[in-house]
């Protein structure tokens, strides 16, 4: 029997482009995208769904036969700290749902997403390794290491193939960001091609892994495909693409539009960034299931810019015009 693949949160940075992914792959027929509300000029199966309501979920897994479950619906690190406890209890409320569901209906595999956001100031700083201590300073970094914990008691008490990757801040142009702490290396882009001044709430040398979106969708996929016996780690899988600073995306973005200018405010957001990680160890994830990620800064920078003078049919004369 084919895949028939459930998409909760499927309107999100990633799940917008997963989606996507997925229909390419499996076909449009097999592939239901679901959220709080229909995303303008969706193209596929789509249904309307409050992942806080089990009943909702366990109607549309019957409905369609599904068989696999992205679960990517989640409160993100910046607007979570606005609200902790609503964002506890959605964050874990969804996730036991999805969690129940999979396990009654005997579901084949559960993707759920994980976040650098685990890691707390008792992890190493640099080359982050997979079995770090988490102790997060954060409630989404929070709901994540214990999603983490559940996702692998499932696994170990009802057989549940439940697979998941700490993903770092993901850089895409397909979608405008949804709410965290690594945003601002999605907006820099926007601004740049509008030949807007930028403001950047984290401070200039503020190192954070990061990763081309690209990159992201491809490892989801290929963790996905792995042999059941190949998965070694049943709480997450380190992810790693690139790091680096704001000033380091500036001085890339300054080869197309030398006059670009940023201004630097931190506000809360620096203080979560500040705990966590500058670079990650996936090493695991190599061995296990042969990630290796593909774009560097100067790759994203050079993409991101080419899609976005599309997307919004801008060349400026400021800008040199060229992609590297």
């Amino acid at each position: 029997m084919s895949a028939k693949i459930l998409v909760i949160g499927a309107n999100g940075q990633l799940g917008s482009v997963l989606t996507k992914a997925l229909q390419n792959k499996f076909g449009l027929d097999n592939v239901i995208a679901s959220d709080i509300q229909e995303a303008p000029n969706f193209y596929g199966l789509f249904e309307v769904l409050d992942a806080t309501d089990r009943n909702q979920i366990q109607d549309v897994v019957s409905k369609h036969t599904i068989t696999q479950v992205y679960h990517l619906a989640a409160i993100l690190s910046a607007k979570g700290e606005a609200n902790p406890l609503a964002t506890w209890d959605i964050n874990m409320n969804m996730l036991f749902n999805v969690l129940e569901v999979s396990r009654i209906n005997g579901l084949d595999k559960v993707f759920f997403p994980s976040s650098i956001a685990v890691f707390g100031e008792d992890a190493p700083w640099v080359n982050t390794p997979n079995n770090a201590f988490l102790n997060p300073a954060t409630v989404y970094g929070m709901s994540k290491a214990a999603g983490e914990n559940w996702g692998q008691y499932y696994f170990l008490k009802y057989g549940l193939d439940v697979r998941s990757i700490r993903y770092p801040g993901v850089i895409g142009y397909q979608s405008m960001p949804g709410g965290g702490t690594t945003d601002y290396a999605v907006d820099i882009f926007h601004k740049a091609v509008l030949e807007e001044e930028f403001s950047c709430f984290l401070e200039e040398d503020t190192t954070l892994p990061m990763i081309f979106m690209d990159d992201a969708i491809r490892a989801t996929l290929e963790l996905m495909e792995a042999p059941k016996e190949n998965i070694t780690f049943r709480t997450s899988y380190n992810l790693a693409g690139s790091s680096f600073s704001p000033k380091d995306i500036v001085k890339e973005i300054r080869v197309y539009y030398p006059d670009f200018q940023v201004k630097y405010e931190p506000d809360f957001r620096q203080e979560i960034a500040s705990r966590w990680p500058k670079s990650i160890n996936d090493d695991e994830a190599a061995r296990d299931w042969g990630w290796k990620p593909e774009y560097d800064l100067k790759m994203i920078t050079g993409t991101m810019i080419e899609k976005l003078r599309e997307h919004y049919g801008t060349r400026s004369k400021k800008s040199i015009g060229i992609l590297l």
